[in-house]
Order: structure tokens, then sequence, then C-alpha cells
């Protein structure tokens, strides 16, 4: 069903772990980042904010189904995405398992008409920092533990070959999955996934060999990596487009991943220098300062040492670290105490305090737009809707959305030349 603001010639969007909506508001655009994550893009700013802000410009594209079985990640998804007429009719919490169930017992639960899937499908079990069993994950599809012997297509390092299903059944023209690198060097479950992906809808899908992205070199400031499949359907390609993509080299004219904006590992002539935490941290008062609740309220997790993950100091001018979900609290340091090795002595000149990165800086690295409510109260009482614990939890599980918005042009770029179709 299309919403109010949504137009004939917008392209629809069905997106499967979905999280707090990285991906999907990174596809839909018109939303706030810093100007230097998009300066070799002028085009793409609707407006300029201040010195530091801008608006970027909407996109054809149009999420209109949205799942994750994380309510956590529904409560922040649909706080923002509600400002495009996109809430709780649009976002689901059942697993993909039982949604794909669901259609082949007869019930109508995925919209017609999907233009792309997209989807990043549970990474835990494919991650370094986690512990790597992949497709022989001891979760369930629910993230529950499961019996060892229990032999199962529903377990959480399988959850691709759901989205698959899902792939089978509406059939887009274009699909984007998306997954930590530490895929790519687990035995062959690259290639294991980029067979099934292929064999979507009978052999209906070419998908090209998935790249590394580091968000870094797309304007975003924070050192992560995330392997991208992309399938296109070939029945929808027009003649000369399918003959480019099945090439042994896909020529740069027909190549749907974007090309590098910031030397951060990427190199060549006019790349922009990385952008650092000091540029989206910039202006941003004191949790004691802040009214607003993702900066007011963060992880008391105690200093633990050298020995333990996440007690380290962020370097104001460089590239953040990797947001993590699955952190118990120790979420890396904004600023540590001279005690414990700080090296900001202009800050702790002033007097300011050792503490952890709070979820709104957190976010801020993974480029979420600075109004976005992530921590949030019921109602007018003291009680959260969504907390900081388990905000930091649906940051660290997303797609930075300026990562997001770059494919997202590329893929509106190619679109005529793909299939015909005029922007």
């Amino acid at each position: 069903m299309r919403k109010k603001n949504d137009s004939p010639e917008d392209l629809r969007v069905l997106s499967l772990f979905s999280g707090c909506g990285g991906m999907d508001l990174g596809f839909e655009g018109d939303f706030i980042c810093h100007r230097r994550s998009v300066a070799s893009h002028e085009d793409w700013i609707a407006e300029e904010l201040d010195a530091c802000w801008v608006r970027l410009r909407r996109t054809r594209f149009r999420t209109v189904f949205a799942n994750d079985i994380l309510k956590e990640a529904q409560v922040a998804w649909t706080q923002y995405m509600a400002r495009f007429g996109r809430g709780g009719d649009v976002y689901h919490t059942d697993s993909i398992v039982d949604l794909v169930k669901r259609h082949y017992a007869g019930e109508d639960v995925f919209p017609g008409g999907i233009d792309v899937v997209t989807g990043g499908f549970p990474c835990q079990d494919f991650s370094v920092a986690g512990k790597r069993k992949g497709f022989a994950s001891d979760k369930d599809h629910t993230g529950k533990r499961r019996m060892e012997d229990e032999a199962s297509e529903e377990t959480r390092g399988k959850l691709y070959y759901w989205m698959k299903q899902v792939i089978d059944i509406t059939k887009p023209k274009v699909f984007i999955a998306e997954n930590v690198k530490g895929l790519v060097n687990l035995g062959d479950v690259k290639s294991v996934i980029q067979r099934d992906f292929s064999h979507a809808d009978g052999d209906g899908y070419l998908v090209l060999d998935p790249r590394v992205l580091h968000a870094g070199d797309y304007g975003v400031p924070e050192s992560r990596e995330r392997v991208i499949f992309i399938g296109i359907r070939k029945s929808a390609l027009r003649a000369e487009a399918l003959e480019a993509l099945e090439a042994d080299i896909v020529p740069d004219a027909y190549n749907p991943y974007p090309v590098p904006t910031h030397a951060c590992t990427a190199s060549g002539d006019g790349l922009l220098p990385p952008v650092v935490c000091r540029d989206v941290f910039e202006g941003l008062p004191e949790p004691d300062e802040a009214d607003d609740l993702s900066q007011k309220y963060y992880s008391r997790a105690k200093y633990m040492g050298t020995h333990c993950q996440g007690q380290k100091e962020i370097a104001l001018d460089r590239i953040g670290p990797t947001i993590r979900s699955e952190h118990h609290g120790n979420i890396e340091y904004r600023r540590l105490s001279r005690e414990h090795g700080g090296a900001m002595e202009e800050e702790l000149n002033a007097g300011l305090p050792e503490r952890r990165l709070t979820p709104r800086e957190c976010a801020l690295i993974q480029t979420f737009p600075p109004d976005y409510p992530f921590v949030s109260y019921k109602g007018n009482g003291a009680r959260f809707k969504l907390s900081a614990s388990g905000a930091y939890k649906v940051i660290g599980n997303a797609v930075p959305p300026v990562l997001a918005y770059h494919i997202a042009n590329r893929l509106q770029e190619l679109w005529p030349l793909y299939f015909g179709e005029e922007v």
C-alpha cells in the first residue's frame, strides 16, 4: 500500500533484518549528515543547515515493508521513520522464518510490486568478534540456544537462506545482502551463499562477486567493513546490461558498487581526507549538560584494564572504532582519566571526567542523523521505552546510513541503464 507521500515513480523496497533502519534510512535519503561526508557529491545536498550539517536529497526508494525480531529496533525505527509516514503497519517483529512459513500457508504476508529487497542477515556467527560458528550456529532463528544435535535450516547462521526464499516470493529486480567482513574468510561460506542466492527463483539472478566495503572510504567516521552481495534479476535486465554484467570484468559504467570518495583505506586521485570523530562531535555537549536523552544517558561500566575489550579511548582526529552490538556495557571510552592512560590533555585539564561513548556519539560515528531518537521515555514517565543499553545494541547492529546512501544512489543512477526505466 502506498503512503500519502509516495508516487508511482517510487521504487518499492522490502527490508529484512532491518534493525533500527540504517539501510532503510540510507536508501530513502532526506536525512541530516555531516557536510564532509558528502563533500564530493554536492548534487546530493538538498539543504544547507549550517557550516557543518546538510540535509540530503530524497531518493526514489521507499520502504514498504520492514522486519526484525528485536523490539528495541522497532521502537527506534518507528520513532524516526514516522516522519515519512512509515510506522507500525510497515514494521513487523516476527521472525523471517515464521513470515515465510505463514506465506506458504496461504497468508498474505509480503506486499506486491517489490523492486528491491535488502537485508543484513545476522552476523554474529560470522564475525571475528564472535564464536565464528557460521552455518553451525548454536542459536535458532529467534536467537535462542538450540540443542547441539538438532539439525535445522532455521539456525541463525542460515537465515540468509530464508532471505533467499523471500526473494523467491517477491521477485525483486535487485537484492542487496550485507554481512561482516569475517564471512569471506570462513571456509567456503561466501561461495555457498553467492551460489544459493543465484538460484533464487530458479537460477533467476545474476549475483555479482561480493565486495568488502570499508565505511571510512565513503565518508563514515568509523572503522567498519562489510561484505555486500548484489543480485540482479536476469529477466528484467536489458540485453546490453546483462552482457556487461556477465563479463569476466564488469565495465565501470555498469558496476553497481559505489566508488570510494574518501582516502581511508582507498587510494587514488581526488579522494577526500577521512571524516573523523572530531568532525561529527563538534558542538555536542557533555552528558551532564545535554537535553538529548541519547547523549545524557550512557554506560557506566567500570574500567577493566587494557586486557579487556572496549577499554581504549577513541582518538578525536581519527575515524572511530567499529561500534559493537554485543559489548556488555564495555563500549569504548570517549575519554580516559590520566590514571588509566588518557591522552586528551586539554579536556582533562578542563576537569572533564572519564566516561564511555554515549549512544548519540556511537550513532554519529555510524552517521545516523543527530535528530534520530534512540534513547526515549515511555510517555511522560521516567521508565525507558528504549534505554541506553538497547540503543547501543541496535546502533551496533546497523548499516551506516551514509554508506547505504552511497549504494542507493549508485543503484538509482544505473536503474535506467539496467532496466530501461527513466529516473
